[in-house]
């Protein structure tokens, strides 16, 4: 059997590598040029992490992974006002889970694809024909390509959905909020933020950073507004958006590399009747984006991969599997998303009153009592992948 993947993302790496495992023929079609570099710290556990470990990937994984001691809330002045333990978390999930940069969880699915796999970049789609028994396929370059399958894995702006789904304005729910992620150089600033992860205690606009391991800071913002529109300059906005924050805030700023360098994008959430339609189907946010709200996007999309994987495996048509797939996957989704939209207003505090909510409940957590309901809360949120 052939596939043809769309994104080579973490969906589609992991899809890929699966697949080839599995004996399939596999094609992946990225849009970029190359493998993109920007993105931010994601805290990985949960059925991705139990996916990683049964694809092998899981010791290169633990090598990529940071240190965190911590979630620090700082004030203006750089003042510890609240904090949270990485042990909290750990123990709720029995000791699995990483901090790890995005794109570094990419790198680790590639270097774990054979060399049997046609990965191509700078390549995309123009022309989709779902027939009964296959797909028929034009790429951007004019190449003719034919498979039994086509999998979008093309993220949650995907041009698959779009061309056989539907407008993206369909599926799409805007949570009120705009993310950035970027990494600049400033070891005087990685110094004071050391193995924490550390927020601004801000409202309406939110700025988090993690040191790396060669001196310099991950960043990533994230703040309210009403209008869903990705500005042309995000690195304009953000320097309108979260100036006079104080503490490391302006350092940060005047480092911001340019825009094509940034991650930028509208806080989201897809949802749409159906994730297959004949020989085509969705994977990973361009079905199922939960958003950064949720805390588990990355481990949802390799776990759906894994999941989808082992359906078209051991079912006797591809339609079944299709079937099966969402039938077993679609619940977790909805119920992660609900979740992300649940938290959606303590995420930012969009008032004073929220931010000291917010603040004491960090506090809190150093009390037995409370300490035990965030274990459960945070245990709650680690279903068993269903293989």
């Amino acid at each position: 059997m052939k596939v043809v993947i769309c994104g080579a993302g973490i969906a589609g790496l992991a899809l890929a590598q699966r697949l080839d495992t599995l004996g399939w023929d596999v094609v992946v079609l990225e849009k970029a040029p190359g493998p993109r570099m920007q993105g931010y710290m994601i805290d990985f556990f949960g059925p991705g992490y139990d996916a990683a470990e049964a694809m092998g990937i899981l010791p290169r994984l633990q090598q990529l992974a940071y240190p965190v001691r911590e979630v620090a809330s700082i004030d203006h002045t750089g003042r510890t006002r609240a904090r949270l333990t990485y042990d909290q978390f750990s123990r709720a999930v029995r000791g699995r889970l990483l901090s790890l940069m995005r794109p570094d969880l990419e790198r680790a699915l590639r270097e774990s694809l054979s060399d049997r796999i046609d990965l191509r970049f700078s390549t995309s789609l123009r022309h989709i024909d779902n027939t009964p028994t296959g797909v028929h396929l034009t790429l951007t370059d004019g190449t003719p390509l034919a498979a039994d399958l086509l999998v979008g894995a093309d993220g949650i702006h995907s041009t698959v959905r779009t061309m056989e789904f539907g407008a993206e304005e369909r599926f799409l729910r805007y949570l009120g909020l705009h993310t950035a992620a970027f990494v600049f150089d400033a070891p005087d600033v990685h110094e004071r933020i050391g193995d924490r992860f550390c927020l601004t205690e801000s409202v309406g606009r939110q700025m988090g950073f993690y040191g790396l391991r060669d001196g310099r800071v991950a960043t990533f913002t994230v703040h309210r507004t009403p209008d869903p529109t990705v500005p042309a300059d995000p690195r304009d906005v953000l320097a309108r958006r979260y100036s006079g924050l104080g503490w490391v805030t302006a350092e940060a700023l005047d480092r911001c590399p340019p825009s094509d360098h940034i991650y930028y994008d509208q806080v989201a959430q897809i949802d749409l009747p159906a994730w297959s339609r004949g020989r085509v189907a969705l994977l990973g946010d361009a079905c199922q984006a939960v958003s950064l709200l949720a805390g588990q996007g990355a481990s949802l999309a390799l776990a759906g991969a894994y999941l989808l994987a082992g359906e078209l495996d051991r079912a006797t048509t591809i339609e079944a599997a299709l079937d099966r797939y969402e039938q077993s996957w679609r619940p977790l989704v909805t119920d992660r998303q609900r979740t992300a939209r649940n938290a959606a207003r303590w995420f930012v505090p969009d008032s004073t009153w929220q931010l000291h909510i917010r603040r004491a409940f960090l506090k809190a957590t150093r009390l037995p009592v409370v300490n035990r309901y965030v274990g459960q809360v945070l245990a709650g949120k680690t279903a068993k992948l269903p293989i």
